[in-house]
Parts: C-alpha cells; sequence; structure tokens
C-alpha cells in the first residue's frame, strides 16, 4: 500500500485508498430539473448533450444526463459519460505540484532553472517584427509561481506542437519552450499559456523523479476514487466518450469532429504523450471529487491530499494586482469562487460562498442558434433547486 508522511509536520498521511464520497447513481440518465432546463436547446439541435452535476462540500447533490452522447447512433448522453476536459486539466496539474510545495520540496518563488537547469539564460524579446527580433535578458527569470499563474511570458505553445499538443514527450516540449524567448517581462502582464502549466508539470517529474501521469495516479487519482480521470481512455472508457461537435452549414444544426488538438486514436500510448495543461478525459463524478476535496480546504473523509495554505493559494488570486485578470495557481478565480473551463465548451466551478459546486460537461467546438446559453440555463436552474436546500 502507497502510504507518504509529508514532511510539514501540519499535513496528514495521505494513503491509496479511495476516500468515500457519496455521490448520486452515475450509470443510467436520470432526467430531472436539470435536464430539463437544457432539453429545449437539445430539441432545436443547438446542443447535442450534456451531464450536469450540483455538490456540496460533502456529498454530490444531483447528477443528470440530457440529450446524445452520438447523435447519429442516437446514443444517449450519460451521466458516466467520458469527456475531453481540455484546460479543466489545469487545476489538477497545479494542485499536483503544490503536493510538492507542501512537502518543501518545491517553492514556489524558486526561479524555474532550479529545478529545469535548460532554462537558464533564457531571453526576453522587446522587440518583434516581421525583419528582426530584439532579445534582451528578463529582470528575473520565470519562477514556479509564474508559469502556474501565466505570468512568466512564455506563449501558448511551441513551434514543435503541431499539428497536435501530444505528440512529443513532455520533456522535449518543455525543453522548446526554454528555447524560445519570452513573451514580455515576467509578472509584467497576463497571458494564458499551456506552456507555462507543462512546465509545471515537468517540475513535478525532475523532483519526484517519477513520470507525471504516475504521480496524478498514485497521489491524486487513485487517493480521491477518480477511476476514470486519465490521459488514455482504454477501449471501455473510449466507448463511454461523448462525440464532438461543431455548428452545421450556415450555422444550422451539429455536425459531428474531431477534437483537433488531440492525435487519434486516444487509446494510443505509443504516439500520444501527456498533455498536463489539457489532456485529461473524465467524467462528471471524478471531477466533482477533486473539487469537493478542495472545499474541504484539501481533505476529504480524513484523508488529507493538500494543506489548507495550499488550497487558499491555489484558489486566490495569484496575478500582480495592478493586472485586470484575476488568476490564482491553475484555477480562474472570482471573490467567491473558483474553476476553470475547458476548449470544448467544459465547465467546472466552486461557489465558496454557498458552498456549491457546478459540473458542465458537452462536448462542443462551437454552438449554433442559442446553444451558448444552455450552461446559463443548467446554472439558473441549480441555483433554483439547491440555493436554499438545508445543507
Amino acid at each position: 500500500m502507497f502510504c507518504k508522511l509529508l514532511c510539514r509536520p501540519a499535513i496528514l498521511v495521505l494513503c491509496l485508498m479511495a476516500v468515500p464520497i457519496e455521490t448520486a447513481e452515475l450509470g443510467a440518465q436520470t432526467p430531472g430539473k436539470l435536464a430539463s432546463s437544457v432539453q429545449p436547446f437539445v430539441e432545436r439541435q443547438e446542443l447535442a448533450g450534456a451531464v450536469m452535476l450540483v455538490a456540496d462540500k460533502e456529498k454530490v447533490l444531483a447528477v443528470e444526463a440530457a440529450g446524445w452522447a452520438d447523435i447519429a447512433a442516437k446514443s444517449p448522453m450519460r451521466n458516466d459519460s467520458v469527456f475531453w476536459i481540455a484546460s479543466q486539466s489545469k487545476p489538477v496539474t497545479a494542485a499536483a505540484l503544490m503536493m510538492l510545495v507542501d512537502e518543501g520540496s518545491v517553492n514556489l518563488d524558486d526561479p524555474v532553472e532550479k529545478y529545469l537547469p535548460e532554462f537558464r539564460g533564457q531571453m526576453v524579446a522587446v522587440e518583434r517584427d516581421a525583419e528582426h527580433v530584439l532579445l534582451r535578458r528578463p529582470k528575473h527569470p520565470i519562477t514556479v509561481k509564474n508559469v502556474l499563474s501565466h505570468t512568466s511570458g512564455l506563449p501558448f505553445k511551441s513551434a514543435v506542437e503541431e499539428p497536435t499538443l501530444d505528440l512529443f514527450p513532455l520533456a522535449a516540449r518543455v525543453r522548446s519552450y526554454a528555447m524560445t524567448p519570452l513573451d514580455f517581462e515576467p509578472d509584467s502582464r497576463y497571458q494564458y499559456s499551456n506552456a507555462g502549466i507543462n512546465t509545471a508539470a515537468r517540475i513535478i517529474e525532475v523532483v519526484a523523479k517519477v513520470p507525471f501521469e504516475r504521480f496524478l495516479d498514485e497521489r491524486l487519482f487513485q487517493p480521491l476514487g477518480m477511476k476514470d480521470t486519465t490521459f488514455w481512455p482504454n477501449e471501455e472508457q473510449a466507448a463511454r466518450v461523448a462525440k464532438s461537435y461543431k455548428p452545421g452549414p450556415n450555422n444550422q444544426g451539429l455536425e459531428e469532429t474531431k477534437i483537433s488538438q488531440l492525435f487519434y486514436p486516444l487509446t494510443d500510448r505509443t504516439q500520444r504523450f501527456p498533455m498536463p495543461a489539457g489532456g485529461l478525459f473524465s467524467t462528471a463524478g471524478d471531477i466533482a471529487r477533486f473539487y469537493i476535496m478542495l472545499l474541504n480546504g484539501g481533505q476529504v473523509a480524513g484523508k488529507r491530499c493538500l494543506s489548507e495554505q495550499a488550497v487558499r493559494q491555489l484558489t486566490s488570486r495569484q496575478t500582480p494586482a495592478e493586472l485586470k485578470d484575476s488568476y490564482g495557481l491553475g484555477f480562474g478565480v472570482g471573490p467567491n469562487s473558483f474553476g476553470h473551463g475547458g476548449a470544448y465548451s467544459t465547465n467546472t466551478s466552486a461557489d465558496t460562498q454557498k458552498g456549491l459546486i457546478f459540473v458542465w460537461l458537452v462536448q462542443h467546438a462551437g454552438f449554433p442558434g442559442e446553444g451558448g446559453k444552455s450552461q446559463e440555463a443548467f446554472v439558473k436552474a441549480a441555483h433554483a433547486a439547491f440555493d436554499s436546500a438545508p445543507k
């Protein structure tokens, strides 16, 4: 059994035993107020289907599915349908790195080059046009906090991450970032960056001396019981992956599409590599387990995954006050909320004031008609049903 005693005295023992979290049945479709709120969008062919979940700090309050996982095959969406959650992977990667911060193995204020020497001597571009690029040394090297809060100056991706984001090992991709000039002085701007989050994951590999995907599995997914969260859906999970859709011709109806950022087949472990900034597949139930842990200050059922301080750092503003963008460490944050969305329209948010978690899983590269309002309809129905529910 894998048990690890974290270095700081305030941190409890974390064991490889899935913590019990009371959940609603996640198998068959369960119609109700949540499904009814988005059914009109399905009927107008503006939304293929959705899985919606509401939870509080203790349990899943409701999980419902609406519409189709595969329109052509007439396969209904199920509560346990699997989705590419894209950038919802970022909070997971950030939480994993904060485990090493809790242990004292990583310091957020350290320069990245302390852990990844290939970043030594990285330059920042101060002038750039079609004819030249003028470089100089940045005022300070990028830090671990910079890469987690999108204030490093790293680009969204590097030139090697074409045509998809998952074709090279993590170490090779991160080395390409180190060879790329920064777009701006660290801390001077906010710029959303897959490269930054991937760099954080590479730090985990180097410090923990295990592949990133193994660290996630042993330290986060297994302890929380996130059995369907993976970079590579197996054959059974792949059969549950909801089809992806985009608006049809003239913005009418829906047309099946592929996830353009990923290489197919999705089950291929020989040509596809983990993409920490946006490569995970998951289910509503698994995502709820992760957010319930965070809403409980880093623990569930007496098992601690993160310190309360680490959770506060993850879920509170870390971007400089003079910048308009409010971002934590791997999370978008507001005065009373934290969460993240994904490229194909998935979204999860936690309302810290009301103690509620809202998971919205769809697989859409855009919506025709009024389809983009379907998430709002779900959230409105969820608030109406659970804001005043007894806790």
